[in-house]
């Protein structure tokens, strides 16, 4: 089965629609598939529900989809710098579903797993525990906390090779791994493309099994979000 596609495009061909669930990896900016949202802009589908850390940063990344209001509800755990994400969701037109961060990581681990429920400590006693069940266990309460599964994941990878066994790379391997496990079809763009069995297999952080598209990336920035310097 050949994996390898020639652009973002086409690795993209056939699997967007509207209302359809898409997780995209990344940490703030680090690790995000730049090459594959911008097609995801410009095929027009709309009312997505995008499960993602955050939603980039002003004109970066996951930015572009809501600017053309293309989402409708986010499933995050962080809001932080993105002033059109802030503004869409106090205006209403935009749906947030607010994990703690921890939480989101299991939930989307758990939907890789095959693991439907699991309690958890952290929310508990605030709004994220609302309407949920709740269970006692050791003389602490815990909420219970569903797992997160999608129609589409995009992923940045550092290295992948023709069957799919992917590499990555520092900070970007933060929900790129267990996003690939836990959608329908994971499409993957990766800064380097190598032959079946140059990568290590105990460096392999996701193995080819998840993988169903790959893709040379196109855009490669490596942006620092907060410049700081010590006085002198």
């Amino acid at each position: 089965m050949n994996k390898l596609y020639d652009s973002p495009r086409a690795a993209l061909d056939g699997l967007l629609r509207d209302g359809m669930t898409i997780m995209s990896g990344g940490f703030g900016l680090v690790g995000n598939p730049e090459s594959l949202i911008p097609e995801i802009k410009a095929s027009g589908v709309k009312g997505l529900t995008v499960i993602s850390n955050n939603a980039g940063a002003d004109g970066f990344g996951l930015w572009h989809l809501l600017e053309s209001r293309q989402i409708a509800k986010m499933v995050s755990s962080y809001i932080g710098e993105n002033k059109l994400f802030e503004q869409q969701y106090l205006s209403g037109e935009l749906e947030l579903e607010l994990n703690p961060q921890g939480t989101l990581a299991e939930r989307i681990r758990a939907g890789g797993a095959g693991i439907p429920a699991f309690f958890t400590q952290s929310g508990v006693g605030t709004v994220v525990a609302e309407g949920k069940p709740q269970e006692e266990f050791g003389g602490e309460i815990y909420v219970r906390e569903s797992w997160l599964r999608a129609d589409l994941a995009i992923v940045k990878a550092w290295r992948a090779d023709a069957s799919g066994n992917l590499q990555f790379r520092k900070t970007a391997r933060n929900f790129n791994p267990i996003m690939a496990t836990a959608a329908e079809v994971t499409v993957v763009e990766a800064e380097e493309i190598v032959e079946v069995g140059t990568i290590d297999p105990d460096c392999v952080h996701t193995p080819g099994i998840f993988v169903h598209r790959i893709v040379l990336s196109t855009v490669n920035d490596k942006r620092i979000e907060f410049r700081t310097v010590r006085e002198r």
